[in-house]
């Protein structure tokens, strides 16, 4: 601002000594493109895998939980349980192959261009030298 009234105020000076001459004031644009978000949900089928072997495994471990207490005085009892607690877990495991739906909202953005004032330049000619300032309304 204070470019713009030190600006105004030697243009009148010389304007008003006659010495200038034709001072001409021109606009800068710009544009700008303002983005407006909006949220959309996106789904996918993504293939799935039938894997049993979290079904064995917790069978395993609860097998030779059980076979290490009922059979205290039988060598292995464990292992046995163990055994026989994953091959059940995996039998009757409910895990299918195939494929699932998977949804994510994703933010999006709709884009509008505007043309918006930047600043101004005023041009003029004193005692023979050409001068440019710029300055803001």
């Amino acid at each position: 601002m204070r470019t713009g009234i030190l600006a105004g105020a030697f243009l009148m000076a010389t304007v008003s000594s006659a010495q200038a001459e034709i001072a001409v004031v021109q606009d800068h644009y710009k544009t700008v493109i303002n983005k407006q978000p909006y949220e959309v949900q996106v789904c996918t089928d993504r293939p799935v895998s039938g894997d049993k072997s979290g079904d064995m495994l917790t069978g395993a471990i609860v097998g030779g939980i059980i076979g290490n207490n009922v059979t205290k005085n039988v060598e292995n009892g464990g292992a046995v349980g163990a055994l026989l607690g994953g091959i059940i877990g995996h039998n009757n495991s409910k895990a299918k192959s195939g494929t699932a739906r998977f949804c994510t909202v994703e933010t999006r953005y709709n884009e509008s261009q505007a043309e918006v004032y930047s600043h101004s330049t005023v041009r003029f000619t004193h005692n023979g030298r050409s001068y440019s300032l710029r300055f803001t309304k």
